[in-house]
């Protein structure tokens, strides 16, 4: 199935140069002068090799055909990622190196998608927005509210993002997964 290349996100896997590949980075740029283009950083599922390309927003990419499950992420065991299926209970671990980008937007019991592709697992695909506990931010002092720009504040799964002056401690914050970027105060 054929998409735009704006329409793909981390995660997703596209077959390109005869290859299948797992988006691992994607950066949306609209320079001053010229068309908006988007940068994919891509990891090949057979040989590992990276590759970051550039596409027009009229350039269109090859979906892979992967068969897709509902599964509940449960826990880490060491350096993997233990997973449910939601049908048929049964628990999937995936190494960790194959997550290290999506992760920090997972917390325990939370759904996702994981795709498979000739029944290996091959990525997971994350919610659009996840909603993360704030942990450690610095306080805003009365007077402060002027300031422009965020502040740096660390979430619940150790990710850390910029975020507006008045967000605190233990204050629940949506986040969006594939730019990583503060969305909105819950």
């Amino acid at each position: 199935m054929k998409i735009s290349a704006f329409e793909v996100r981390v995660g997703n896997l596209i077959e390109y140069q005869n290859k299948l590949w797992k988006i691992h980075k994607k950066n949306h740029v609209k320079p001053g002068k010229g068309g908006a283009f988007v940068q994919l950083e891509m990891k090949s599922i057979g040989d590992g090799t990276k590759l970051n390309e550039r596409f027009r927003s009229e350039d269109k990419v090859e979906k892979a055909h992967v068969e897709q499950r509902q599964m509940q992420y449960l826990y880490a065991d060491g350096d993997s990622y233990v997973f449910m299926d939601n049908e048929s209970y049964e628990q999937l671990t995936i190494p960790g190196d194959e997550l290290e980008e999506q992760m920090p937007y997972l917390l325990p019991n939370t759904d996702v998608v994981i795709n498979f592709h000739n029944e290996n697992p091959i990525g997971i695909d994350l919610p659009a927005n996840v909603v993360l506990e704030v942990m450690e931010t610095e306080v805003m002092l009365k007077g402060q509210t002027a300031a422009s720009g965020g502040k740096p504040a660390v979430l619940e799964t150790g990710l850390k993002i910029s975020v507006p002056q008045f967000v605190n401690i233990g204050d629940k914050i949506k986040v969006n997964t594939d730019t990583g970027e503060y969305v909105e105060r819950v």
